[in-house]
């Protein structure tokens, strides 16, 4: 609200109330859909590494999400339906199973304590619009619906800074009846020419909720009148956040959420993601390139969530490859001992301070991940009797628990059978028999899919 960095300090001692806005279910997610929810899954992951309790609530958006922010478009799930020729109902139940299996199962993001669709908590919703009217915010408008009158507000519009006397005075287009341009819906009536899939009655007509209602009747029944954080993308700042806040802190009469944290945009090749231009790429076709949803959280991560990001499979091809040589870095933990010998001191486990000092300061994930490109470049340029294998464990527990990454579970040992055979390797070596050196060397690639690094601190494998 203040647009600084602020001190987090919770309503309850040690427990952080915490809501994120879901996606709105009517088609297939693209890579831009789940930046938010990657860096969202980070933060979550820092709070209880600071040893608070976390308990956060998200939306699934499956009706009243319209095609535009005046009031006047098309709903977006009525729109799914018509284009799959399938109801809405059964669009919303595709598109949550797809996107479920990609943030759980794909990106294995930390689930909400809470899980709400939209149409779940209806009744809920019209007792809160209700309350609205009751309290004289509201007005009707025959045929359209019930209204947020935001001229009742003396700070309407103080998330986003709106100039509200200018978007006045432009005149944009904006449903016949409202009062003032910055006027929302509460609950739209159904249109008397169509067939809707998904309408309840109500005391306004039968309909359906106005989309800002779902997540303030969302976020009032799982978690309370007032939250911590709740978090979003940009383009949630000068609507939909900010109606939020105006419904709810006018039924409250208090401040919705101590810290708003929104966002930015990726881009694709440098242009804005767009199924006009044929740009949009799905989790889906990353996993088809042969990338892993690690590296693209690595491509996430890499940069601060303020700013704009961009995508390009060259931009992809690096992630991976920087992930991989983390992943080898995790494989040395097969090749050292505990902490038996005194020279085995490496890593520090400084480098957690750096990296949790990093997400604590307004989740900087980019330093947190060049705090792991020091350490890990430190790692590969010793011998590996200098690392500490507990010491290095504990270093990747600590990344995994961050980041939501994989280090440990994706870098198996390698078999018995594999490592006589880089011992015989290596005797080889010493006895100059390049050919059968050679053909060893072969086989290792062939059958296990690994590589060997000769240098002067001995012999390393690696994933090849």
């Amino acid at each position: 609200m203040t647009g600084e960095v602020e001190l987090l300090t919770p309503i309850s001692a040690r427990t952080v109330l915490f809501y994120t806005c879901g996606l709105t279910v009517y088609s297939q997610p693209h890579i831009g859909n789940w930046l938010g929810y990657i860096y969202w899954d980070v933060l979550q992951r820092t709070l209880i590494a600071d040893g608070y309790d976390v308990i956060r609530t998200q939306n699934i958006t499956d009706v009243g999400h319209l095609t535009s922010d005046d009031d006047n478009g098309e709903d977006k799930m009525q729109k799914g339906a018509t284009r799959e020729g399938i109801t809405a109902w059964d669009v919303a139940k595709k598109y949550t199973i797809i996107a479920s299996h990609e943030a759980y199962e794909l990106l294995d993001l930390l689930r909400p304590t809470h899980l709400v669709s939209a149409t779940s908590l209806i009744h809920e919703q019209i007792a809160f619009a209700e309350q609205l009217e009751q309290k004289g915010f509201t007005y009707s408008i025959p045929d359209e619906g019930l209204y947020f009158d935001t001229a009742k507000l003396s700070d309407y519009g103080k998330l986003a800074r709106l100039d509200v006397a200018g978007l006045e005075a432009g005149k944009r287009v904006a449903v016949a009846g409202k009062k003032h341009i910055t006027d929302f819906a509460i609950w739209k009536c159904s249109p008397t020419n169509q067939t809707r899939d998904m309408q309840w009655d109500s005391p306004w007509g039968m309909g359906f909720p106005g989309w800002h209602l779902e997540c303030s009747t969302i976020a009032r029944q799982t978690l309370g009148d007032r939250i911590d954080i709740h978090a979003g993308g940009i383009d949630h700042i000068p609507v939909h956040h900010t109606n939020e806040i105006a419904q709810t802190e006018s039924l409250t009469n208090q401040p919705f959420a101590n810290i708003w944290i929104h966002n930015n945009h990726i881009k694709i090749d440098g242009r804005k993601i767009s199924k006009s231009l044929g740009n949009i790429v799905s989790l889906q076709d990353i996993l088809e390139r042969g990338y892993t949803m690690d590296a693209f959280k690595v491509l996430v991560l890499s940069k601060h969530y303020a700013t704009e990001g961009n995508f390009s499979w060259e931009i992809m091809e690096a992630a991976q490859h920087r992930l991989d040589n983390w992943r080898n870095v995790a494989a040395l933990r097969h090749q050292t001992h505990g902490g038996d010998s005194e020279d085995a001191d490496i890593p520090s486990l400084a480098v957690l301070g750096v990296m949790k000092e990093a997400l604590n300061n307004n989740l900087n994930t980019p330093r947190a991940l060049s705090a792991i490109d020091e350490l890990f470049s430190t790692l590969t340029s010793v011998a590996p009797t200098k690392i500490n294998h507990d010491l290095l464990v504990d270093v990747l527990v600590s990344i995994d628990s961050l980041l939501g990454l994989h280090l440990l579970e994706t870098t198996p040992d390698i078999p018995d059978e594999a490592k006589q055979a880089i011992v015989e390797r290596t005797r080889a070596r010493e006895l100059k028999q390049w050919e059968r050196s050679d053909q060893l060397r072969d086989e290792l690639m062939q059958s296990y899919n690994i590589t060997l690094l000769d240098s002067g601190h001995g012999i390393v494998w690696q994933y090849n």
